[in-house]
This record gives C-alpha cells, sequence and structure tokens, in this order.
C-alpha cells in the first residue's frame, strides 16, 4: 500500500537529481519508491545519528550562556600548565 508523503520542492529536486546520479553511474533506472525505500532502509540503521541530527544544538553558545559560564569562573591564583593538567589526569 503506497501513501502519499509531502516533501519540499528543494528536497523533490535532490531526489530526482540522486535517481538520475543512480541511474547515470549503474546504467539501473529505480524509483523515487524504490530510492526512498532504501533510504528509509538505510537510515535505520543508523538510527542514532538521524535521532541526533534533530538534536537542539548546544554548539556553539549563546551570549547568554557564554556570560553565565564566566559568572561561576574564578582565578585560583595559581598557574596551571598543561602537565600540570596531565598529571592530574592521568597520574
Amino acid at each position: 500500500m503506497a501513501t502519499a508523503v509531502k516533501v519540499d520542492e528543494n528536497a523533490k529536486s535532490r531526489l530526482e537529481e540522486l535517481q538520475a546520479e543512480i541511474r547515470i553511474q549503474t546504467g539501473s533506472s529505480v524509483t523515487q519508491q524504490e530510492l526512498l525505500t532504501r533510504l528509509i532502509d538505510d537510515a535505520y540503521e543508523s538510527r542514532e545519528a538521524v535521532i541526533d541530527s534533530f538534536r537542539e544544538s548546544r554548539v556553539p553558545l549563546s551570549d547568554g550562556e557564554k556570560e553565565t559560564m564566566q559568572r561561576g569562573r574564578f582565578s585560583s591564583g595559581v598557574e596551571t600548565g598543561e602537565e600540570d593538567i596531565d598529571e592530574i589526569l592521568y597520574g
């Protein structure tokens, strides 16, 4: 059973370009339905990456978030070098 899915013009155009490239490079014609099914199957296999792509980005920080982080900083008066950090982290 086929169901209609609405996509914007840009996505439709890119789907058609991919469909044409498959035909040129492989000599095989695929329908847009076959292509979408393959893309969905591939995305399902790497679904964590797909899910992560919809998460709200936290980088770069907003100006307000930067200010909040800086308010909590203070100087201990001790110089800390890379060797010190390595010693603390790795013993």
